[in-house]
């Protein structure tokens, strides 16, 4: 045997295709989050952006589920274009009240599905955070402002404690159902260093023990590991040798769907991969006789897909009844 296969143990999670979630953090919360969706399930994915350190995104959960935070005074003006200290820059605006009153849409949506939903994935990307000199504030993103407008430094394990333990009371008073799974990114940020990567890896791993140690609703999903040890080779990587591949990705997100999925879910998945390869299909001669039968087929596949598992598929039929117009 020539590899180290990582078991996912059996948590108290059920997913169920109508079960509501959040993903916030780094750019693989946004990866299992498209997961999700592209799988029916009802997911709001990084609402504010790409968030690497966690400090930035618990300040941001506190002000969703109704911490007061004066958003106001963290804007920043640069090239004609307003940003938000606190969140990525594509949430930004050449009008500052046009920002202002984005921030709070972004800020209210959250809000309601928090409330609603059934898990919170908090992917921790990066323990490396930047300091803005001025006033002394950690920031989400420094947005290409000059390097002296900042101090770069490495988070402790117990700012980092500090920063959950002040947002999960927020969380649990506007949902004392919530349930919450920590991930440590699998993406390298080399950027800063392969030394200094394996200490802000080995900083937010540690913290992801302590939480859970701490709270019997927060839970661990060991994407990191997987990617480490399990998939422990360059060919799982994108050619930056940063990012994971696809065929990395959706490894992952195997082993996810398998221990977090109720098994209606886990059913509708094997169904719903056929449907989504027919789909993707795309033929020579599109007008013949035998590939209008089998858009049919799909469409009929698919209305019955609709009704067995009450999913919304309007987009996926709109797209198959053009295909048979034409």
């Amino acid at each position: 045997m020539f590899r180290t296969e990582v078991q996912v143990k059996p948590a108290a999670i059920s997913l169920s295709l109508r079960s509501k979630l959040v993903t916030i953090g780094s750019c693989f919360a946004e990866v299992i989050g498209n997961k999700l969706r592209d799988n029916k399930a009802d997911a709001l994915v990084n609402p504010f952006g790409t968030i690497f350190n966690p400090l930035s995104a618990c300040l941001l959960l506190e002000a969703a589920a109704g911490k007061p935070y004066n958003f106001e005074q963290h804007l920043v003006e640069n090239n004609g274009i307003w940003y938000a200290y606190d969140l990525h820059s594509s949430l930004s605006s050449p009008d500052r009240n046009e920002l202002l009153s984005l921030i709070e849409q972004k800020l209210s949506q959250t809000r309601e599905q928090l409330q609603q939903a059934s898990l919170l994935i908090l992917t921790l990307g990066t323990a490396i955070g930047y300091r803005l000199n001025s006033t002394g504030n950690v920031v989400a993103n420094c947005h290409k402002l000059p390097a002296r407008n900042f101090t770069r430094f490495i988070l402790s394990t117990e700012e980092i404690v500090n920063a959950f333990e002040s947002m999960y009371p927020v969380l649990k008073q506007l949902n004392p159902s919530l349930q919450i799974l920590l991930t440590v990114s699998p993406v390298r940020h080399i950027k800063e260093t392969l030394p200094l990567n394996s200490v802000s890896k080995s900083t937010l791993r540690v913290v992801c023990h302590q939480l859970t140690e701490l709270h019997p609703d927060v839970l661990y999903f060991p994407a990191y590991e997987i990617m480490m040890d399990d998939l422990r080779d360059y060919r799982f990587y994108k050619q930056d040798m940063i990012h994971p591949t696809e065929t990395a990705e959706d490894y992952i997100w195997q082993k996810f769907a398998a221990a977090y999925f109720d098994k209606e879910f886990q059913d509708f998945l094997e169904e719903w991969a056929k449907i989504r390869s027919a789909l993707a299909h795309r033929p020579f001669h599109p007008d013949t006789a035998a590939h209008q039968s089998f858009l049919q087929r799909t469409l009929q596949h698919l209305q019955q897909l609709e009704q067995k598992y009450q999913i919304d598929c309007t987009e996926e039929t709109q797209l198959l009844l053009r295909q048979l117009t034409a």
